[in-house]
């Protein structure tokens, strides 16, 4: 980013209000709130550690890998040995170490959530990082969705060349989608059958939340049951997407808080007789596969793309939808693919 950057005019503006020098961040390479700050460093491991600062001007980052320095330590002395003093602001979650470093160093520090906020509204650039990730998303559940359409009934039981499908076999064969399409599953993809092998005519949820390179991730879910009788798990589907419409209609209509859409989510579902176990959730996605807006009364504003997760306990199971939706001059789905409860739909 650059001086323009949404992230710089929101700490220019918290500087200024709040009479601070300079905002000052450290943590892992990995650190969401680093790396939006500065894209253009590569995503790290846990091991290697990095330390940033903005003065109004200009960045500075520290980067270390062994245990040798510390990349705070050096930010604070350069801070200081710059002539910057009085006030920093920081991340409410800012290491320990990193916070004392500071205090030695001579400044005193005010926390901010400057970054939350700037992350909650989506650039265009970061909205196709999140479309690729749920594209990758979409490959992997329509890999796992194809496996249980081309799996035989055995006795009630899905088998596979004569072996059971189990719930692992379809994790794994929805990871290797998502690599297919260039995402990384990131120890993100689970799949609930009820316990024991996958049986046909019942619920079963294929889940995942992917990341694209660049470390952006998607959030998408399916509920399929092979050779369905309806009842139920048709009447609880049709009442999750008939939620997600209203939901849309909501945020297309205004600016709405995390706890309304949830609340009119769930309300929709009720209204097709279901009054026990339904959840919901609503949530920002990004450089996490959870952030702001992501509780109570923070609003969903435009630029926002947040997660839809709907789910419904019936007899035999779970009917689970989970999407991705785009605020801006309109609502967008963003990469969808069928909601239909036919795995063989998703093909």
């Amino acid at each position: 980013m650059t001086g323009d950057a949404p992230v710089e005019s929101a700490l220019r503006a918290a500087l200024e209000r709040e009479g601070a020098s300079a905002f000052v961040h450290a943590g892992p390479a990995c650190d969401p709130a680093i790396r939006y700050c500065r894209p253009e460093l590569e995503r790290e491991s846990e091991r290697n550690r990095r330390a940033v600062a903005f003065d109004g001007r200009e960045w500075r980052v520290r980067s270390a890998s062994g245990a040798e320095t510390n990349p705070a330590s050096e930010l604070a002395d350069g801070l200081a040995a710059d002539g910057l003093e009085g006030a920093v602001l920081t991340p409410s979650r800012i290491p320990h170490d990193a916070a004392l470093y500071l205090e030695n160093a001579g400044f005193t520090l005010s926390s901010t959530d400057a970054v939350e906020r700037s992350r909650a509204t989506k650039t265009a650039g970061e909205r196709e990082r999140i479309e690729t990730a749920q594209a990758a998303a979409g490959a992997g559940i329509r890999r796992g969705a194809s496996l249980v359409a081309s799996a035989d009934a055995v006795e009630g039981r899905l088998a596979i060349d004569g072996e059971p499908l189990t719930a692992e076999r379809l994790r794994t064969t929805i990871d290797e989608g998502i690599v297919a399409a260039g995402g990384f599953p990131d120890g993100n993809t689970a799949v609930s059958v009820g316990g024991g092998p996958v049986r046909s005519g019942v619920p079963i949820v294929l889940e995942t939340a992917p990341r694209e390179p660049s470390g952006y991730y998607g959030g998408l879910a399916r509920t399929v049951v092979r050779d369905g009788d309806g009842g139920d798990e048709r009447r609880a589907h049709v009442g999750v997407t008939r939620a997600f419409r209203s939901a849309a209609s909501m945020l297309t209509a205004d600016v709405q808080s995390v706890t309304a859409v949830e609340a009119d989510l769930e309300a929709e579902v009720r209204a097709f007789g279901f009054e026990d176990e339904i959840r919901t959730h609503v949530v920002g996605v990004g450089l996490e596969p959870a952030e702001r807006p992501n509780r109570g009364r923070q609003e969903i504003g435009e630029g926002a793309v947040v997660r839809l997760d709907v789910g419904v306990e019936i007899k035999d199971g779970r009917i689970r939808l989970t999407e991705l939706l785009a605020v801006g001059e309109s609502v967008d789905w963003l990469e969808s693919i069928p909601r239909s409860l036919d795995p063989a739909a998703l093909e």
